[in-house]
């Protein structure tokens, strides 16, 4: 069966969180102001058709102030289920399910089209209402922010007064401080506690940007980390792209900030550090330099963001059971073999796709 949703009709996110609401631009279908890009993404996934229930979990990729828009969004299935929300964030998921005795391919090919835009905060900062500053202050098991966490925080501001320098001052803190470690599985686990009480700063994106998360918080500013996936080259750096259409191993993650004069703030010393370890340059050399500049305050759009649902729990879990990680950036199962290993498409038996519209 095939499905469509209307994606402008879609229900609104809880009071407060504007964040991942599918509400889409009337004009959608219509050619794109300049400056922007649309992109295909197809994700295919075939279970295992061992006897029992089944159930499947996709993020959907987020409209977002005037950097994303989501553009249509169908998918067919012999399963049924549809498009759910998490109750703590609003993040948007698809979730089917299949009947223990229903025959058949338990298989899914999801397809969205989202239009996305080079993100500049000095020039597009995106506003918050109170409550919703409030939220993105709140602490998470994986996101704490008292503790070590707030004390490093104090001592990496202690003396700067000024919001914007504050924050600069915990970005350069994190670039100058961590590490990527290629070893590390996905993208880390995004502990920050644990990090900084074990002195190992080293991981991935989840673990670097969720620390930089993390700190932001614990001084005092709303912070979010926000989960997705790359779809194309970058003009920056060959490393933070894609090289072909296959992105079934391009989950990213960023983080945003909020300052009081600009809205909500992109920022991703995560990738600084991955252009340190990919390209064997120096910390100090005039290339990261430049770019450590860049990424505050700036990301490139060939990535689309799905959610922020830190420490998500998906409604209606078959068993309740959680997803492999704190985040849904990934395909999650629910088989009677067990969770599949997101990490592993092969053996999930996953594909995701991207190429860019140009028509």
């Amino acid at each position: 069966m095939q499905r469509r949703a209307l994606l402008s009709s879609l229900a609104a996110l809880p009071a407060g969180l504007a964040l991942g609401s599918l509400a889409r631009p009337a004009a959608a279908q219509a050619s794109l102001p300049a400056g922007w890009r649309r992109f295909e993404v197809t994700t295919q996934v075939t279970l295992p058709e061992t006897p029992g229930p089944a159930q499947l979990w996709l993020p959907l990729a987020q409209t977002a102030g005037g950097y994303q828009a989501g553009i249509d969004l169908r998918w067919q299935s012999a399963a049924s289920g549809g498009i759910v929300r998490d109750d703590r964030y609003g993040a948007a998921l698809l979730k089917l399910d299949w009947a223990a005795d229903q025959a058949g391919p338990r298989s899914l090919s999801l397809v969205q089209t989202i239009a996305t835009r080079d993100r500049d905060g000095a020039a597009s900062g995106l506003a918050a209402t109170r409550a919703e500053r409030a939220f993105w202050l709140e602490p998470s098991e994986s996101v704490p922010v008292d503790g070590i966490v707030k004390a490093t925080a104090d001592r990496i501001t202690a003396g700067i007064q000024e919001p914007r320098a504050r924050l600069r001052a915990l970005y350069d803190w994190v670039v100058d401080n961590t590490a990527r470690n290629p070893e590390t599985p996905g993208c880390g686990l995004g502990d920050v506690r644990g990090m900084l009480e074990s002195g190992n700063l080293s991981g991935k994106c989840a673990d670097i940007n969720g620390l930089m998360t993390g700190l932001a918080r614990a001084a005092g500013f709303p912070a979010r980390d926000v989960y997705g996936i790359r779809t194309a080259g970058s003009g920056q750096f060959r490393t933070l792209g894609t090289t072909s259409s296959d992105i079934s191993k391009a989950q990213h993650c960023r983080t945003e900030i909020y300052l009081e004069q600009e809205g909500w703030f992109p920022v991703d010393p995560a990738d600084v550090r991955k252009v340190v370890l990919d390209h064997r340059l120096a910390v100090d050399s005039l290339e990261i330099r430049a770019l450590r500049d860049r990424l505050f305050g700036h990301w490139e759009m060939n990535w689309i963001g799905f959610n922020s649902a830190t420490d998500i729990v998906l409604p209606g879990a078959l068993g309740q059971q959680k997803p492999n990680f704190a985040f849904l950036m990934y395909p999650c199962a629910f088989t009677p073999a067990g969770q599949p290993d997101c990490l592993d498409p092969a053996s999930f038996r996953y594909a995701i796709s991207a190429r860019e519209l140009t028509a």
